[in-house]
């Protein structure tokens, strides 16, 4: 059993449908949905490191927090309890490290799930998430289409 789960979310409607999921098939489990303040391309070959932490705008921490009160507002609808937070860098890295470093026992992530090659299927995000994660990962596919 899952006990803690991590559902990145970035507002989307496959984001929504990881979550709802989880709320629906993990009852007991502990939820946190991550919010990834992704870093324009260009800048990756100038940093280094997991633990990047680079100021952000007000603007974008409003924007991160906005997008976590919707997963806050998914919880309250199936009255459940929801942690949430927001870190920066390269989304499938920051992801991974998260789940690692927080003990997580399962990522379930959100999917385009359209036709074609896997990149196409599961998102480029997704795709490497399940690649590199040491942890379990389901994939949600679409705005509710499990």
């Amino acid at each position: 059993m899952a006990d803690r789960i991590l559902v990145p979310y970035d507002g989307s409607p496959q984001s929504r449908a990881a979550l709802e999921l989880v709320f629906d098939e993990f009852p007991d489990s502990d939820v946190t949905a991550l919010y990834v303040i992704e870093i324009p391309q260009g800048y990756w070959a100038q940093l280094v490191g997991p633990e990047l932490q680079l100021p952000v705008s007000e603007q974008v921490e409003e924007h991160a927090e906005e997008i976590l009160q919707s997963a806050s507002d998914v919880a309250a609808e199936y009255g459940r309890d929801l942690e949430t937070t927001h870190v920066t860098g390269e989304p499938d890295t920051r992801i991974v490290d998260y789940a690692e470093t927080e003990s997580m026992d399962l990522i379930v992530i959100g999917s385009h799930g359209q036709e074609g090659l896997s990149r196409v299927l599961l998102g480029s995000v997704a795709e490497t998430v399940v690649r590199r994660s040491p942890v379990s990962v389901l994939v949600a596919r679409g705005g509710g289409d499990r």
